[in-house]
């Protein structure tokens, strides 16, 4: 990379050249059904993946992901913390219509306020499941806790991994070492497990999908890793895990610790694609890799600024690659803006089945764009986030932000950094965002004043000056 930038690599290059394992043929159609495993970082940044222009460190697995597929230029989280964000994913329409999803994120006290996402509620699971797929969730969960709410409830066959927001990666404790924290689970039964937990979460993937493609039957697999998201404990880190006060870690951490996560996840995610090769499943399974949002303290979300808890590009700007060889050609871009909601109609689309039309979705179907290089379809796109009275519109290129009493107009494909602001020379469009948001608000639930809004203070993160209550994120 030493003779183009930074940014003509993201704008023009799919993903570094890899042999391809599986030869795609995007013009014939699709077997019926094909299966489906839709795998999630937590907290990972736009640009933490060498596909996406990480200098420091490579991802060979998801490289090839991309090279055999599509990699999204303009893909947004719903929310910039994760318990938003999921619901969104999960239901395919704006997180502020369930009170769940007006938690940012849901805390620990919240089990008391009996916060979760409702069973009645149709989800991608659920509605996959309805049209014969079988259907898990491994890692995490965190839309609410037994004995209201749980993945079994809202349509997964199984789940093995964890229902709060973080764990430490040895003991597999919500809290330090010497607290009664764990919080791992095979269905509805807590379970001890030794082992660093991304590898837990990968190898359990792998057994799942081993076994449902012997049985036969097109299967939907949720794979939503813990990592990159703190304690920052890499894979050789156990002592860090004793010695930690807090899983908040403000003490701890480098980009050398960053980069032995991220990497780690990559290689269980090399052994999935392994086990589909090896199943004879691979050609017709869609494979997607996404992050619940943007990136935290060690992310690397160049071009943009902000981080997780903001609703800057940074935020909500994540990384999305998508492969199919029976559907998708190889080595492929797409500057769709396209956000978390979307993966459900798009999913469904591509298995025959359709959302409840109770429950109409707020996503689009990316379809076309994945197999038929559709031309762009321009995106009017809403944010809203509780501190710091945070509000955010992205209508085609532009985009209004408010945060706290300051309000700014950008072009985000001109001025990605979000530097200069065209309020004042943009009137028109400045006062027509401003309405077009206060209309769209209007139909969501009103903002929660007991709900959790989480950020950090000027104490623990230098970069993030400010006096306001330290709140940390889950």
């Amino acid at each position: 990379m030493t003779s183009i930038s930074r940014r003509q690599f993201l704008v023009t290059a799919a993903a570094a050249p890899v042999a391809l394992l599986s030869g795609g043929r995007p013009n014939q159609p699709a077997s019926p059904q094909p299966n489906i495993v839709f795998i999630v970082a937590d907290d990972l940044g736009y640009a933490d993946l060498s596909c996406y222009g990480r200098p420091d460190f490579e991802t060979p697995n998801l490289d090839r992901l991309a090279a055999q597929g599509m990699r999204f230029l303009q893909a947004y989280a719903n929310s910039p913390v994760c318990t938003a964000s999921r619901t969104a994913l999960i239901t395919g329409r704006y997180q502020y219509r369930l009170p769940v999803g007006l938690e940012e994120p849901l805390a620990k006290a919240s089990p008391a306020r009996n916060i979760g996402l409702p069973p009645e509620h149709p989800t991608l699971p659920s509605l996959l499941k309805k049209a014969g797929y079988r259907t898990a969730l491994i890692g995490k969960w965190h839309l609410g806790w037994l004995p209201g709410y749980s993945p079994l409830k809202s349509g997964y066959d199984h789940f093995w991994g964890f229902r709060g927001g973080a764990l430490d990666y040895f003991t597999h404790k919500a809290g330090p070492a010497n607290t009664d924290s764990e919080d791992l689970w095979d269905g509805d039964v807590k379970i001890h497990q030794a082992g660093y937990l991304t590898d837990l979460l990968g190898g359990k993937a792998v057994e799942v999908i081993s076994n449902y493609s012997k049985a036969g039957y097109p299967f939907f697999v949720s794979l939503h890793f813990n990592a990159p998201h703190w304690p920052w404990e890499g894979p050789e880190d156990e002592a860090e895990s004793r010695r930690i006060k807090s899983l908040f870690d403000f003490d701890g951490g480098s980009q050398k610790t960053y980069a032995g996560m991220v990497r780690q996840m990559d290689l269980q995610i090399g052994r999935v694609m392994e086990t589909l090769y090896a199943s004879g499943t691979a050609d017709n399974t869609i494979v997607i890799f996404t992050s619940d949002n943007g990136g935290e303290r060690f992310a690397d979300t160049w071009p943009f600024t902000g981080k997780k808890t903001e609703l800057l590009e940074g935020g909500l700007r994540i990384p999305a690659i998508v492969r199919w060889p029976a559907r998708i050609a190889p080595r492929s871009t797409t500057p769709q803006v396209a956000i978390g909601m979307d993966w459900m109609p798009t999913l469904l689309d591509a298995a025959g089945a359709r959302p409840d039309p109770n429950y109409p979705t707020d996503g689009m179907s990316l379809l076309s764009a994945w197999t038929s290089n559709a031309a762009p379809v321009s995106r009017t796109l809403f944010w809203r986030y509780r501190f710091n009275q945070q509000r955010a519109i992205r209508d085609g290129d532009m985009k209004w932000l408010k945060i706290a009493e300051n309000t700014f107009l950008f072009n985000v494909i001109d001025d990605p950094l979000e530097r200069a602001n065209l309020k004042e020379r943009q009137p028109d469009v400045y006062k027509r965002l401003v309405a077009q948001y206060d209309s769209w608000n209007a139909t969501m639930l009103p903002e929660d004043p007991k709900a959790t809004s989480a950020t950090f203070d000027a104490s623990e993160l230098a970069d993030h000056f400010g006096n306001h209550q330290k709140k940390p994120v889950d």
